[in-house]
């Protein structure tokens, strides 16, 4: 029915930035081919059942599959798509299960003061998650400012760089710049920590670790979604995860991250696009013919 373009990495895979000791951990879970290329690459398909357990017949399914219009995974890769998630929504679940491994790793609490720094799918979708949590003052952080209308909407605070608060308790960093890391250190406070969530592929980046960083003991700290959160993992796994992510997609106010839409037909010149020209791009939504 519908897939998403994860953009920020499948642009990546697509520009062949995918460096040769990430090869193997890199794979998406149904890739066929080899990096650099040629690669069948994506993970996140909403389809229907044509063929299967008796009672998945004809359910919505949310799997880890490349952009593809048919194909065969074993029933333990699909995850049943909740009634009140419509099927358009629910190519964000691989993106929320990000967001949500991201926030178990910075674990905010209540009323800590929140900032993330970098408004794409996933730093809109931390913030978005983070705003729910009682007491906690959200900001997020970037150098568009048409982001702010995207932060209102989904009941957080906007800044752009030169005027983000100081003394965030937590900091996320999700811009995928050399300059959006070093604007998460600037805002930190004493002892904060600062979770990168950016991949940035073959890419060299600077982290300024002199100056205040050691005088103020902050910590950086790495998330990445193929292994659950260290505090969480004795008790979840990436299916519980998933069911949860399914579940939060429940929120109509979350269309306002899907910015656009093309039919499958158009993939490889939508992904050329989107590789070298993001513009305002969120999640783009790939359609499929009935």
């Amino acid at each position: 029915m519908f897939s998403g373009v994860s953009r920020g990495t499948e642009a990546l895979v697509y520009q062949g930035r995918v460096p040769i000791s990430e090869y193997e951990r890199m794979r998406a879970p149904f890739q066929v081919g080899a990096f650099p290329a040629p690669v069948k690459y994506g993970y996140a398909n909403v389809g229907t059942v044509e063929r299967g357990p008796g009672e998945w017949e004809g359910r919505r399914v949310f799997t880890l599959y490349p952009h593809q219009t048919c194909f065969v995974v074993p029933a333990t890769a699909a995850f049943l798509v909740p009634d009140d998630v419509p099927p358009e929504r629910a190519v964000l679940a691989a993106n929320v299960e990000t967001a949500i491994n991201g926030l178990w790793d910075a674990r905010p609490h209540v009323g800590d003061r929140v900032t993330v720094v970098g408004a794409g799918t996933v730093g809109c979708l931390v913030a978005w998650i983070a705003g729910r949590i009682a007491g906690c003052d959200v900001e997020l952080v970037d150098v568009n400012p048409q982001r702010a209308a995207i932060a209102r909407a989904l009941g957080v605070r906007f800044a752009e760089p030169a005027t983000a608060t100081g003394g965030a308790d937590v900091v996320v960093h999700a811009s995928g710049s050399a300059s959006g890391l070093a604007l998460s250190l600037r805002v930190a406070a004493f002892e904060a920590t600062i979770v990168e969530m950016s991949w940035y592929g073959d890419g060299a980046v600077p982290v300024a670790l002199g100056e205040e960083f050691h005088a103020r003991r902050l910590t950086v700290k790495s998330s990445q979604v193929g292994s659950v959160a260290a505090t969480q993992r004795a008790r979840w796994d990436t299916r519980r995860r998933m069911r949860l992510a399914l579940s939060l997609l429940a929120d109509p106010v979350l269309d306002v991250l899907i910015t656009g839409e093309s039919e499958f037909s158009l993939l490889p010149v939508v992904m050329a696009q989107l590789a070298t020209v993001p513009g305002n791009t969120l999640c783009h939504r790939i359609r499929y013919a009935p």
